[in-house]
């Protein structure tokens, strides 16, 4: 059971066809015409997948889903956050989706002909003991493991968790039972780049072997000082160094920056192996400190590891460098979700108090020096968690699609530079916490 959605396709101002990378796939001859053999991997018919509304598509999946159970061995999305949005989802239509199974008829609003027709057919007819057995799952208390309980032959789930998707890893841990989480390939829209020879291999130790034929890859050393000269071809990398790939593929792209940074941490046979760190200029910054991606994905790490004691979790993040004020201070903003499914998020100011704490020292010894110590102001002021309401990140979601984004490739973005972005944020801003001492300089 994957959730695959597309966006259609538009055209430039030439009047060039203009198409995201996985609609592009789904919308091809090759996808449309593959072998009748593979026509069944997935448990959504193509009409589903081809649907154009995405709310349509991602309730007929999960019909689909729930009708064809027992067949599951494996659930999956391009990103860990549709995965976790689908979850989601189903906790607000489960009901809706129980009475679609019990009477054998899709909901009326499924007005999409072609998605409804193929789920009808899987529907089949009424099944009142299926109904009965989802039913009962989803109306527990708590949903821990409720993909392990849906599903139960679901051996792992598969997705993209590396970089800005490891955040949400504690939450898919949660809602599966730590089913092994999988993440079999690394690519973009520019080229696909590598695969990971070690599928079941833990979220932190994922990396990547470059497939050498998909594409002519090249390597900037990320301590270049833009010397265009120091770049090196694959087989040239050095085990422990950090590069940004650059990319000449098969159509039209020349010496290509990716943006991603990469670290070469082993090689399978004469082939190296590489694993994400950051994205490039991914940096938050009040003063003269730089605050990388991989620095706040180590910081939430450490967060999630307090919040597990309490009866709340993460499950969506921003932030951004408040500048408008001095001294200049970092923001975050988090939606938050009780771990009892009827359960009202209760927030514990000293908790959060902490929080803001724990990320200050986990922070680098510059953020931490300029913050201030001993009593001493300093030019970075006090961290601040701004607690934002339930269903905030998927309105985020919703206004970068408006603004030709895509439902499978949605990546929440680590920090903020929009204001009409911060403007989503801001207008549900329930409460706000501050960091109330300066982190220590000790490592």
């Amino acid at each position: 059971m994957e959730f695959h959605f597309i966006r259609p396709e538009s055209t430039t101002p030439s009047g060039l066809p203009l198409s995201l990378a996985f609609a592009s796939f789904f919308m091809s001859d090759y996808f449309k015409n593959r072998p009748s053999k593979c026509n069944s991997e997935y448990t959504s018919p193509d009409q589903v997948i081809l649907c154009p509304d995405s709310k349509q598509s991602l309730y007929c999946h999960l019909l689909c889903g729930l009708c064809q159970r027992d067949e599951v061995v494996r659930v999956g999305a391009a990103f860990a956050y549709s995965l976790v949005r689908a979850i989601d989802f189903l906790g607000n239509y489960w009901k809706e989706l129980c009475g679609n199974i019990r009477s054998g008829h899709v909901s009326e609003w499924i007005t999409n002909h072609n998605c409804r027709s193929s789920v009808s057919a899987i529907l089949g007819g009424p099944n009142p003991i299926l109904a009965d057995v989802i039913e009962q799952e989803c109306s527990h208390k708590s949903w821990e493991g409720i993909i392990a309980r849906l599903w139960p032959k679901a051996k792992r789930i598969e997705c993209i968790i590396t970089g800005q998707m490891g955040q949400y890893i504690p939450i898919l841990d949660f809602y599966s039972n730590k089913l092994p989480l999988g993440s079999t390939i690394y690519g973009s829209s520019e080229s696909l780049f590598g695969i990971n020879v070690d599928p079941l291999s833990k979220p932190q130790d994922v990396s990547y072997t470059f497939v050498p034929n998909l594409s002519y890859f090249e390597f900037l050393p990320v301590d270049h000082d833009g010397d265009m000269a120091s770049i090196v071809d694959l087989v040239n990398v050095k085990l422990g160094c950090y590069y940004e790939p650059v990319v000449t593929n098969y159509f039209g792209l020349n010496r290509y920056l990716i943006g991603d940074i990469l670290q070469v941490v082993g090689f399978y046979n004469s082939t190296p192996q590489f694993r994400f760190i950051r994205r490039k200029n991914v940096v938050l910054s009040v003063d003269i400190e730089a605050t990388t991606e991989e620095d706040i994905l180590k910081a939430l790490a450490h967060v999630n590891l307090l919040l597990e004691s309490s009866d709340v979790m993460l499950i969506g993040f921003t932030c951004y460098a408040d500048i408008s004020t001095f001294p200049g201070h970092y923001v975050f903003y988090w939606e938050l979700k009780a771990r009892g499914v009827n359960d009202v998020v209760e927030v514990d100011k000293k908790v959060f108090v902490k929080c803001c704490s724990v990320l200050e020292e986990s922070f680098n010894v510059l953020y931490r020096r300029f913050r201030g110590q001993r009593g001493q102001d300093g030019s970075i002021g006090a961290l601040e968690i701004r607690v934002v309401q339930q269903g905030t990140f998927d309105s985020l979601m919703e206004y970068f699609i408006s603004q030709g984004g895509s439902t499978t490739q949605y990546k929440t973005p680590i920090c903020i530079n929009s204001s009409e972005a911060l403007a989503v944020l801001e207008n549900r801003v329930l409460d706000r916490f501050y960091s109330e001492r300066s982190p220590s300089l000790e490592t």
